[in-house]
C-alpha cells in the first residue's frame, strides 16, 4: 500500500506534485500549530505597508482545517492539475505554470478591487485564502478543454464535464459553504479560456504568451508519440516520390 502511495508520487508531474506538496504541508503544519494562518492569509495593508510579500503566495497554499472539504479540494488538486498538466499541457511545463500565476494574479486582483467597492466590500474582506479558488479555477478549464466526457456525481446522476463546475458549485451551496469562492475561480478559468483559447481564434493574436524566464526555466520537452508495433505504412505513390 505505501509502495503504491509512493509509486503514485513519485510519477505525478513537477508542478501537480510541487503544489500538493506544498498545499498538505502547509495545511498539516497549521493543524499542529507549527504554523501559524495569521502569517499566510491575504493581507493587502501587511502586503503594501509591511512588504509581506510572501502573503501573496502562501495564501494559496493553505485549504484551512483538515476535514472532508479539505479531502474534496485535495482530490481535486491532485486530479485536475495532474490531467491539465499531463494532457493540455504535456510537454509544457512552463506555459502551465504561466496559466496558474495568471489565475492566481486575476484572482488576487478581483478580490483588492472587491475591497474597494461598496456594499461589496465586507464579503469580499471575508476571503482571506484564495487556495480553493484556484483549484476550481483548474477544474473550470479542465472542464471547458473536455467538455464531452461523460461523468457521474456520487452515482446520483450523470452529466457531460461541461457542466461539472456547476454540479460542484450547486453542491457547495447545498452543504452551507459560500458560492463566492467558487464564483471566483470560475471567473478566474473563463478569463484563461478566453484569452488562451477563444480570442486567438477570433483574431489571430495571443495576448497571453508565456515570459522567456519561465520558458528557461522549464524547456518544453518534445511530445513523443510511441508507434504500434506490426504496422506497415504503404509505400508514397511514384507520382509524389519523383516529383520535380
Amino acid at each position: 500500500m505505501a509502495q503504491g502511495v509512493e509509486e503514485w508520487y513519485k510519477q505525478m508531474p513537477i508542478i501537480t506534485r510541487s503544489y500538493l506538496t506544498a498545499a498538505v504541508v502547509t495545511t498539516v503544519g497549521c493543524s499542529l500549530d507549527i504554523i501559524s494562518p495569521y502569517s499566510l492569509y491575504l493581507n493587502p495593508t501587511l502586503v503594501v505597508k509591511q512588504h509581506q510579500y510572501w502573503r501573496l503566495v502562501t495564501n494559496f497554499l493553505y485549504f484551512r482545517k483538515m476535514d472532508l472539504d479539505f479531502m474534496f479540494h485535495m482530490f481535486f488538486l491532485a486530479r485536475y492539475c495532474k490531467l491539465l498538466e499531463e494532457n493540455s499541457f504535456r510537454g509544457k511545463t512552463a506555459d502551465f505554470l504561466y496559466m496558474l500565476l495568471f489565475g492566481a494574479t486575476v484572482l488576487t486582483g478581483i478580490v483588492l478591487l472587491g475591497g474597494m467597492i461598496p456594499y461589496l466590500s465586507a464579503s469580499f474582506a471575508k476571503i482571506i485564502f484564495l487556495s480553493n479558488s484556484l483549484t476550481f479555477m483548474m477544474v473550470y478549464v479542465w472542464s471547458k478543454q473536455n467538455p464531452y466526457i461523460h461523468m457521474s456525481f456520487l452515482g446520483l446522476f450523470t452529466f457531460t464535464a461541461a457542466y461539472l463546475p456547476w454540479v460542484l458549485l450547486g453542491f457547495s451551496v447545498l452543504v452551507g459553504a459560500s458560492p463566492w469562492v467558487d464564483l471566483l475561480g470560475m471567473i478566474a478559468g473563463h478569463a484563461y479560456y478566453f484569452l488562451s483559447e477563444v480570442y486567438p481564434r477570433m483574431t489571430n493574436r495571443r495576448p497571453l504568451k508565456t515570459p522567456a524566464f519561465l520558458k528557461a526555466l522549464f524547456a518544453d520537452e518534445p511530445v513523443v508519440v510511441a508507434r504500434p508495433e506490426n504496422v506497415r505504412f504503404a509505400a508514397a505513390p511514384f507520382d509524389e516520390i519523383h516529383q520535380d
